[in-house]
């Protein structure tokens, strides 16, 4: 694996981490407000474990994959404009 490839995928990782961080954090705090009654759901289900895990795992993939975009779409530059019309 060369720089430019540890490099992208560190860029990368960063901002799964900002990403994930922000799934939980959310998550968090929709179970802290009993949201939609989503913490009373999930604790009177008979399988509660399972019903946070699911949550959880779709909040990061959400969360993550949004982090991940935004890191890759803050790559783009001015400069980089193609545009037939020039700049404004």
């Amino acid at each position: 694996m060369n720089l430019k490839e540890k490099e992208a995928l560190k860029f990368l990782g960063t901002h799964l981490f900002y990403g994930l961080s922000a799934g939980a954090t959310f998550g968090s705090m929709v179970l802290a407000t009993n949201m939609g009654n989503i913490w009373t759901l999930a604790t009177q289900s008979s399988h509660p474990i399972t019903v946070l895990v699911l949550f959880f795992f779709g909040l990061f993939v959400t969360f993550g994959s949004v982090g991940m975009g935004v890191g890759i779409m803050s790559l783009a530059r001015d400069d980089d404009d193609q545009s037939p019309w020039g700049r404004n």
